[in-house]
């Protein structure tokens, strides 16, 4: 019974991580994070090339294609908005009034996490506007500023509802479309592990 006892506090004393010491938890946490690394380098470039063809956006007519019918419904709500270089579409939080299309112009996505200011990426023309918040809770995910003058086209929400009721199938479109975004965030941010670990890789090697 001493015996044991005395494993169990040397068990315990080694995961304190008190300074000086082993720290048992943090080499298995690096010891994860290397083994995750070397998975993403281990990602051949015509697997990443595949995945990224998958989950290309589709074009705007397929998303927003519907009977004619609705067609006129939303071509009837639709407006086109102008915006100067430094205004603000829309902002973070707020309420969701509808869809946006980038008809002219270059927008850049910006976002606040954890009291920091991060640039999502540009909004160029063709580009489909906030469907994470129009088919989610209603209120913005991000800002969108115009960095230089452009227009966007606006699709209410009131009639994007009443399209969705008037054909569902519309709603999936979009819904589908909105996963292979959230793909794409996801393919991105491997990509940057993958240029991180190789990075890390070399200079290890060089050492």
């Amino acid at each position: 019974m001493k015996a044991g006892s005395s494993q169990i506090r040397g068990v315990k004393r080694a995961r304190q991580g008190k300074p000086g010491r082993w720290n048992g938890d943090g080499v298995h946490r690096r010891a994860r994070s290397e083994a995750d690394a070397r998975r993403v380098v281990a990602i051949e470039p015509e697997e990443i090339a595949r995945r990224i063809e998958a989950v290309q956006p589709h074009p705007l007519a397929e998303l927003l294609a519907c009977p004619s019918a609705t067609a006129n419904l939303l071509n009837a709500a639709a407006q086109c908005l102008d915006f100067d270089e430094g205004e603000t579409v829309f902002r973070q939080s707020g309420p969701c009034l509808g869809l946006y299309v980038v008809v002219s112009g270059q927008f850049l996505r910006r976002t606040e996490r954890m009291e920091m200011r991060l640039t999502l990426g540009p909004a160029r023309t063709g580009d489909l506007v906030e469907l994470a918040a129009v088919l989610g809770d209603g209120h913005h995910t991000y800002s969108l500023v115009a960095q230089t003058p452009g227009s966007v086209l606006f699709l209410p929400a009131e009639a994007l509802n009443l399209a969705f009721q008037e054909y569902p199938p519309l709603r999936m479109q979009l819904l589908e479309e909105l996963a292979r975004e959230v793909s794409r965030a996801y393919i991105a941010c491997c990509l940057c592990r993958t240029a991180r670990a190789r990075r890390r890789s070399s200079g290890e090697t060089l050492a």
